[in-house]
């Protein structure tokens, strides 16, 4: 729910475990509580998409019997793996352009254990007009990060799990040429398209190719994209990275962006989630400010984390049983 700061001040005094999103000028004013906060001044709240400074969302997580706050640096992330719960919930936030999030998302796809435990988070922002740097926070001691992970772990109940799930409307086309990158990066010049070197960047001018498509890859039946971050210099950036022996392709271009991802909200608004975000490039493309997706109420951001980072998705948490 978006609140004020007073409300927000009241919600932490009572004790519940929280996530908090909020410009920074507001997280820092909070007291010490059972809660950890990620800096984005974008939001989709229960009256629609809202750019805003002067609330934060809060979503109230005690939907646990038990709820524990854990700081990581890019040496130790993975630690989440070995200290979550057998049967719970893993909240993971870092910040835009840290350390801590490029070592995960690099590397978060070739550790085992991390499918087996439901890990759902997000990339924290700022405000795009302006400079700005990205912050994570962690409510028990009030101190704010950035180059840090903040985690919060969350034991269900038994009989209860949870289910990481998102929303892409992104395909890809399986008689494209296939694109393949020699190593994992999260910037690439030379790639092999249908098994010829190529520089990605000039193949996007020479294609005509729209920056805004993702890239994406086929995972078992799932598309997960990789969004261009920025071309120059005949170098590629990207918000998440790319991994070599994965076969990517770039995605279908979509007519209507709103009407398609409105179109999939709506497919799924049965769902009953306890947590989701949705990413920046949503939020612009398909113009959300002002814009009603219920039951998906949360931070926008600038990547996601469904196990492993995304982007241009929408992702959210339900709890069964």
């Amino acid at each position: 729910m978006l609140v004020t700061l007073e409300q927000a001040i009241a919600m932490i005094k009572e004790g519940k475990p929280l996530h908090i999103a909020a410009d920074e000028t507001l997280l820092d004013q909070l007291p010490r509580g059972n809660w950890i906060g990620g800096t984005t001044p974008y939001f989709i709240s229960e009256e629609g998409g809202i750019m805003t400074k002067d609330k934060l969302l809060i979503t109230e997580m005690d939907f646990g019997v038990e709820a524990r706050i854990a700081v990581y640096g890019k040496y130790n992330v993975f630690q989440i793996v070995e200290e979550c719960f057998d049967n719970g919930l893993t909240l993971l936030i870092m910040p835009f352009s840290s350390a801590v999030a490029a070592k995960y998302s690099k590397e978060a796809p070739d550790v085992e254990e991390l499918l087996m435990h439901p890990i759902i988070g997000w990339i924290s922002g700022y405000d795009l007009d302006l400079p700005g740097e990205a912050k994570v926070y962690d409510g028990t001691t009030g101190e704010a990060y950035t180059d840090k992970a903040v985690v919060m772990y969350i034991r269900l109940p038994e009989g209860k799990s949870a289910m990481v799930n998102m929303i892409n409307i992104f395909t890809d086309d399986k008689t494209d040429p296939v694109i393949r990158f020699p190593e994992n990066d999260l910037s690439a010049g030379k790639c092999t398209i249908n098994g010829q070197e190529v520089n990605l960047a000039e193949f996007l001018v020479k294609k005509g190719i729209d920056p805004q498509l993702p890239l994406v890859a086929d995972h078992n039946g799932s598309y997960i994209n990789t969004s261009i971050k920025a071309v120059e210099n005949g170098v590629v950036d990207f918000f998440a990275p790319v991994f070599k022996n994965i076969e990517y392709r770039f995605a279908v271009p979509v007519k209507d962006y709103e009407e398609e991802f409105l179109k999939s909200v709506h497919a799924a608004e049965d769902r009953k989630p306890v947590f989701s975000c949705n990413c920046i490039r949503n939020f612009q493309s398909a113009d959300l400010n002002g814009k009603k997706i219920l039951p998906y109420v949360g931070p926008v951001t600038f990547g996601e984390v469904a196990y492993q980072l995304v982007n241009q998705t929408l992702v959210y948490c339900e709890i069964f049983g």
